[in-house]
């Protein structure tokens, strides 16, 4: 439940017209409120803050407000979308979600929006022309908005014009990714009967009911499920992989329990048109590594972004130090019920490096970052196989400088940064 409950609000994050048709609605409630309030011909203000003293001068004023507030939200937020799809170029789809994603743009288009049906619903609320009411009230407040929506007008400019910014995109998805580290390891090592254990032999096949990304799967829900039946369930798929109808997503033994396997696996699942970062650690790794490889491309080629991303995944790299990712399988009363695909360091660092290293190859700097950054993660992690991991991917790291680098003083750098790195192999 927890995992759907993950799911539900990484979906919601992504729906842009939720809060927006919110506000919409409460400011026709709130301009019901204001008619209300106020009894027809007797004016809850003082004299200064009345506006209008004609049924006609109320409704220009609304008239006014209305088309401003909807006119300037339509203009703005075009603009901002045909600016956000120019600049996505540069740094992915990522800066699109970014925009969607941000709570501070829903309320701006939203009380741009409530502004707008407000100050119609008021006008509808005066009456008939001939025996038009004056809402003192709802004027003031309807002034109140539209003040408003000037200062928030300013506000949203600044705000979209530093979102689209480079190093403000790889500072958010730095956080994810540190969030989603913290949220899916932990510091308490699993027993070493579970770290060991082996898979068990292959059993009948479950297939996936439908089409899209595996963005969470409870798995606790579907060890308790197999401890009821006393079956052994093996998840062959795992939180970012694209699913469909022929998808081998489990198995099960025995295999006359295939048909429940199949309808509690689905029940599990939660598939969608893109990941998600609930439960796939790699997601924000693999959106860092979009932005240093779109950086390194050749109708781009900005070495400082790459840098700039290098170092935020080494942050994360040296945060996992002494942290354990989940175990493959997972225990009720003592025995093994369910075996599952696990994000593994050595993926991790992979998904990292292996693209990044492959786009620079040629740029002596990158590269050198690269090693940096792994030589930084080596002085606080003490695992021997991680460390190993980590020297693979500096061997690799000088291969590629050595192929592709035509500086010779870029190529010795290198060399000389590797070579110190490589000496602590016996270290530790």
């Amino acid at each position: 439940m927890r995992n759907r409950l993950n799911a539900f609000i990484e979906w919601f994050g992504d729906v842009f017209w939720v809060i927006p048709a919110l506000l919409s609605l409460s400011g026709v409630l709130l301009a019901e409120v204001a008619l209300r309030l106020e009894a027809p011909g007797n004016a809850l203000l003082p004299q200064a803050l009345i506006f209008a003293d004609s049924a006609a001068g109320a409704r220009s004023l609304l008239g006014t407000i209305a088309g401003s507030a909807i006119g300037v939200a339509g203009t703005i937020f075009s603009i901002t979308i045909a600016a956000l799809s120019l600049t996505s170029g540069q740094m992915g789809p990522r800066l699109l979600r970014n925009f969607l994603r941000d709570t501070g743009n829903k309320l701006a288009l939203g009380l741009f929006l409530m502004t707008f049906a407000y100050c119609i619903e008021l006008q509808r609320g005066m009456g008939a022309p001939d025996n038009a009411s004056i809402p003192h009230l709802g004027l003031a407040l309807a002034v109140a908005l539209a003040l408003l929506c000037t200062g928030l007008l300013a506000w949203f400019v600044h705000h979209v014009a530093g979102g689209i910014n480079v190093e403000t995109v790889i500072t958010l998805v730095q956080d994810e990714l540190l969030a989603a580290c913290d949220r899916l390891t932990t510091d308490e090592a699993p027993p070493a009967g579970l770290r060991l254990a082996e898979p068990p032999p292959p059993g009948a096949p479950v297939r996936c009911a439908g089409t899209g990304y595996l963005r969470a799967i409870d798995h606790d829900e579907l060890a308790d499920w197999a401890a009821g039946k006393g079956a052994v369930l093996s998840i062959l798929a795992r939180p970012g992989d694209f699913l469909h109808s022929a998808t081998r997503i489990a198995e099960i033994r025995p295999s006359h329990l295939a048909p429940e396997a199949a309808e509690a696996v689905r029940e599990a699942m939660t598939l969608g048109p893109r990941p998600a970062a609930a439960q796939d650690l790699e997601f924000a790794v693999r959106q860092l590594v979009e932005v240093a490889v779109r950086a390194l491309s050749p109708g781009i080629n900005d070495p400082f972004t790459a840098i700039a991303v290098l170092d935020r995944l080494g942050a994360a790299l040296s945060g996992l130090a002494g942290r354990y990712l989940p175990s493959a399988v997972l225990l009720r009363d003592e025995v093994v019920v369910l075996y599952r695909r696990r994000t593994t360091y050595h993926g991790l660092c992979d998904a990292m490096f292996h693209m990044i290293r492959q786009a620079g190859a040629g740029q002596a700097a990158v590269l050198i970052r690269l090693v940096e950054v792994i030589d930084d993660a080596l002085d606080v992690e003490t695992d021997r196989a991680r460390r190993d991991r980590l020297f693979y991917h500096v061997r690799l790291a000088l291969g590629a400088a050595q192929a592709g680098i035509a500086d010779a003083k870029g190529l010795a750098d290198l060399e000389a940064r590797a070579t110190e790195t490589l000496r602590r192999t016996g270290d530790g």
